[in-house]
């Protein structure tokens, strides 16, 4: 199943797909972090043209659409150079959202991913992979399966998410 999977780096006719995608895969995962399950906040602050345009302008970031076959299943966002805890701009590399759709789960396509953004990290010569999880929930045993530690704790940065809900992990791995 993994030869069929590919990363195309996000430009201007792929917009809506990145946005369609993101704003689906964060209401299939994470309605439960916030009152009424109303997402709104985090979709106005990830999955809009007016977003897109601004992330596109910074040149540390770089977007994928995940595609299997020829569906577009998932998205990755990466901060190429980000100064994290003890490691500089020029050591590591953050994943700052890897979403894919509940339909295509169970296929690869995560593990898949992280082998991507693994390569490109080595490929700039970068000596950690950081991001964040959920502390609850099924993301983070993933992560740790794909040899994530835990470097500290965070939370969502949204004040409107369900207090209980907020906490989170920063992972990192060394490479």
């Amino acid at each position: 199943m993994e030869s069929n999977i590919q990363f195309e780096q996000l430009k201007p006719e792929l917009y809506n797909t990145y946005i369609d995608i993101g704003t689906k895969a964060y209401n299939q995962h994470y309605t439960h972090l916030w009152p009424n399950g109303n997402t709104k906040t985090y979709i106005e602050n990830s999955f809009t043209k007016a977003v897109l345009l601004q992330e596109e302008k910074n040149q540390d970031t770089i977007l994928f659409v995940i595609k299997l076959d020829s569906a577009y299943v998932g998205l990755l966002k990466i901060t190429l150079h980000k100064k994290l805890q003890e490691f500089s701009r020029a050591d590591a590399l953050y994943l700052d959202k890897i979403y894919i759709l509940n339909e295509y789960s169970g296929k690869g396509i995560g593990a898949e991913s992280l082998r991507f953004v693994e390569k490109i990290a080595k490929n700039n010569a970068k000596k950690v992979i950081f991001l964040e999880s959920m502390q609850k929930g099924m993301a983070l045993p993933f992560y740790q399966k794909h040899s994530f530690k835990i470097a500290a704790i965070t939370q969502v940065p949204f004040n409107s998410v369900i207090e209980d809900e907020k906490p989170m992990y920063l992972l990192q791995k060394n490479l």
